[in-house]
């Protein structure tokens, strides 16, 4: 696939999300289209966007903008499977 679409969490803000990745770390992310406006973010797979170094980049970054919106998840642990996978490739 050329992109994942990640459904947003419950009470997280799709647009403050968005922002806060392109103007705080120089990542852009798409937003969801027609019905999964709002719902879905867009998260491109191909080319220098999937490297190990950028995957685990995003994924910190993104950990940084849920945490900011209030979302709960344990510390790390996006960045921790990906490098288990990887490890394991």
């Amino acid at each position: 696939p050329m992109l994942n679409a990640v459904l947003i969490p419950e009470g997280v803000d799709d647009k403050a999300v968005r922002g806060q990745l392109l103007n705080q770390f120089g990542i852009e992310i798409g937003g969801g289209l027609g019905p999964l406006a709002g719902k879905t973010w867009r998260i491109g797979l191909m080319g220098e966007a999937s490297t190990p170094r950028n995957v685990l980049v995003f994924l910190a970054a993104l950990e940084a903008c849920l945490k900011a919106q209030g979302h709960q998840s344990s510390p790390g642990a996006g960045v921790a499977a990906a490098n288990e996978a990887y490890a394991n490739a």
